[in-house]
């Protein structure tokens, strides 16, 4: 819990000044694609429509290693969730030797599928980048390269936000959570869901501060009761 909050540091951990850099010339936009979850018996039912969108229209997707992840390893989440689309996709696995490396390759869409999918039942934020200038591509305005599964210890633009407290208009998000208190039994199972720091025990009560949540639905699907459901903001 205390990773998710400003002021914590890794031992292996970004700087500052490489952070603050990043969100001044590299980094355009970033939002959170939210996942609304079914649970039917032991069977988790992802519904992943919000990620079709981007996926439905694409001539062409790769998945590669997560760059993050794989530099700081704060974690043992899964690493080759990283799906590029399009001139994105094309143009890194052009790039034969940094595809090697990144263990770069083109996938499906159902294989695309299949990985946000774990992503998600691993405590990942589902997250897509939008409207960044690479060499070898020409994006549109809004258009989305990148979805990644995202983590609050390794991820460069969730560090710089959470812990670092650095351009917060990176994220964006188009839904929030709500939790119908008559059916929570304040289990505290979502507190260590949320990569985001929105919900945490305080006194053996479930306490949630909506301003840090940015809609992900991870606690959606591990929620016991049922008690917890995503609205449009």
């Amino acid at each position: 819990m205390a990773h998710k909050k400003q002021g914590y540091r890794f031992e292996n951990d970004w700087t500052k000044e490489w952070l603050q850099k990043g969100a001044d010339e590299r980094w355009k936009s970033m939002i959170t694609i939210p996942v609304n979850v079914e649970i039917e018996a032991d069977h988790t039912v992802l519904n992943v429509e919000s990620a079709m969108e981007y996926l439905d229209k694409v001539h062409t997707i790769a998945v590669a290693d997560c760059f993050c992840r794989d530099l700081r390893q704060n974690c043992d989440a899964p690493l080759n969730v990283c799906i590029t689309l399009n001139d994105k996709a094309e143009y890194g696995l052009g790039d034969k030797e940094r595809a090697f490396r990144r263990n770069r390759r083109e996938i499906t869409k159902e294989e695309a599928i299949d990985i946000l999918g774990k992503s998600h039942k691993a405590g990942l934020v589902l997250t897509a980048q939008v409207t960044h200038d690479f060499p070898g591509a020409k994006l549109k305005p809004d258009e989305v390269f990148t979805i990644c599964g995202c983590c609050s210890c390794c991820c460069c633009q969730l560090s710089a936000i959470l812990r670092y407290g650095l351009a917060p208009h990176l994220l964006t998000s188009q839904t929030t959570s709500v939790t119908d208190t008559s059916d929570c039994t304040e289990c505290g199972v979502c507190v260590d869901r949320c990569q985001f720091g929105a919900r945490e025990m305080v006194n053996g009560s479930l306490a949630f501060n909506p301003e840090l949540c940015f809609g992900c639905g991870l606690c959606i699907s591990t929620c016991p009761t049922n008690a917890i459901t995503l609205v449009d903001k």
